[in-house]
């Protein structure tokens, strides 16, 4: 592949059978950490997490159907998104944070108080909760403390050196969004989010910068953020079928 070109098929990085390998990576070194928090993991034992798995195999039918009208896939995305939602949800209860819709544009809550972090994701879409899910799986405990994680955010329009800033921080998370998006059967797209851009932007390599993070991600699985492998396992485990698994 030509990393120069930032046209990238990112599908390539996760075949069913990496996926399987990745999986047991993940799990053992699931079973070999120790003094982290106890995210629920085993989807074979909690009635939650297997019923999860199951409702996913359902959707899953109906997502990738092309025979189903509009209105039934614009119904299985919202269902998938519920899904996403109950999922992370269940997954880290323990953490005082929860997933949730927002009506406008995305944004990170921190706890206070007696209420939960909040991570709130643009319109309901998957894609971006899976995005926001992954800038909360990089920022470490002092960002979790401060709103949006104590980023200032420039809108689209941004000159070359705040690009070039947003694209340096924005590698590792778009990387996470790839790997929870390939692990759920979908396509992954990188998002350089500055389409008004009044300078060439053909001399990015920000597209390719995301593919050797992800491939990195998946040769060493333990460079993984704590959170992102606990999420990643879940996914793999629920959205792979287990013939997938086992082949």
């Amino acid at each position: 592949m030509n990393l120069s070109d930032n046209k990238i098929n990112f599908s390539d990085l996760l075949s069913p059978t990496e996926a399987s390998s990745l999986l047991q990576q993940l799990i053992q070194l699931g079973s070999q950490t120790k003094n982290v928090p106890n995210n629920r993991l085993c989807l074979d034992k909690d009635e939650d997490l297997k019923e999860l798995r199951s409702q996913w195999q359902e959707l899953s039918i109906t997502q990738f159907d092309n025979t189903h009208t509009a209105e039934l896939i614009i119904d299985s995305e919202r269902l998938a998104t519920d899904w996403l939602i109950q999922l992370f949800n269940t997954l880290f209860a323990n953490q005082q944070v929860i997933l949730a819709r927002s009506d406008g544009e995305p944004e990170y809550f921190p706890a206070q108080n007696d209420k939960s972090a909040r991570i709130e994701f643009a319109h309901g879409f998957f894609a971006s909760a899976l995005h926001e899910i992954s800038h909360w799986c990089v920022a470490g405990n002092a960002r979790r403390q401060l709103s949006d994680f104590g980023y200032w955010y420039a809108p689209d329009g941004r000159s070359a050196a705040q690009q070039q800033a947003f694209e340096r921080v924005e590698i590792k998370p778009q990387a996470l969004e790839c790997l929870f998006t390939l692990a759920c059967g979908r396509n992954f797209q990188v998002s350089q989010d500055n389409l008004f851009a009044d300078f060439d932007t053909s001399s990015s390599t920000f597209a390719s910068d995301v593919y050797q993070q992800v491939q990195s991600y998946i040769t060493k699985p333990h460079t993984l953020p704590r959170d992102a492998k606990t999420l990643l396992t879940a996914l793999l485990s629920a959205c792979t079928s287990s013939s997938e698994i086992n082949a």
